[in-house]
């Protein structure tokens, strides 16, 4: 599939603040290429770089959703969980937005069998079963359910493993990239300057703490995985 314009502009990166990196002394000298100056202590990343990966990274993802390809947001802060949750339903996406539980794709086979049990109590409940219940053990089950409801429920219809993970925050969610690497699932992620850009397939330099940034970055890339998806009607048999 040929590469595309994905209309990034200028101005519209520095209005949501792409461009603001973090304290200068709490850089890691890996990001300096995508570094383009210091500002009051504050280092300013290079915008030109924002676009060159953002563009890669929108390519991969409408390629792969052309070909039916699933892929996982991940974005646990409080800043990024409600945009994660949000782009992630309009493009058809599997999310973390609450906790990463260690394992989550190392060890699918639990996750799976904890689907299961979220699924089987979320039928339970609509049935009515829990109301034929005694009153604690009707409640014990439904602080079960909420449970699974919030650390799983983003990822409630994902049986397989993900073929793409897209991960806002670097540190943060570092357990779920290592989880990755493990696996050889690539991965796109936004990249601060305090960040380590090698440790991802696809690093986007951007702000990563404000929510304008997070939620352009997030369009953008849930834009092109909808084309993709909507490109899936186009292909030949």
């Amino acid at each position: 599939m040929k590469q595309k314009s994905w209309n990034i502009h200028l101005e519209e990166t520095m209005e949501a603040g792409v461009h603001f990196g973090h304290q200068a002394r709490k850089w890691n000298p890996k990001m300096a290429p995508y570094i383009f100056t210091e500002r009051r202590g504050i280092h300013i990343i290079n915008l030109t770089q924002t676009a060159r990966f953002l563009s890669e990274a929108c390519d991969l993802v409408l390629n792969a959703a052309s070909k039916g390809k699933q892929f996982l947001i991940v974005g646990t802060k409080y800043q990024a969980a409600d945009l994660v949750a949000s782009a992630a339903l309009k493009a058809r996406c599997h999310y973390v937005n609450q906790k990463w539980l260690g394992g989550m794709l190392t060890n699918w086979s639990t996750i799976q069998t904890r689907l299961k049990k979220f699924q089987d109590l979320e039928n339970r409940k609509l049935k009515g079963t829990f109301n034929q219940l005694p009153k604690k053990e009707a409640a014990d089950l439904d602080r079960q359910l909420q449970q699974l409801q919030k650390y799983l429920g983003g990822i409630k219809y994902m049986t397989t493993l993900p073929d793409i993970v897209i991960i806002i925050d670097q540190q943060e969610e570092f357990t779920a990239i290592q989880e990755c690497i493990t696996l050889g699932i690539p991965t796109i992620c936004l990249v601060d300057t305090d960040c380590d850009p090698d440790v991802t397939d696809i690093p986007i330099p951007a702000n990563d703490d404000a929510r304008a940034s997070i939620r352009w970055i997030l369009n953008k890339l849930t834009s092109a995985i909808r084309e993709g998806r909507y490109n899936i009607l186009d292909i030949p048999n």
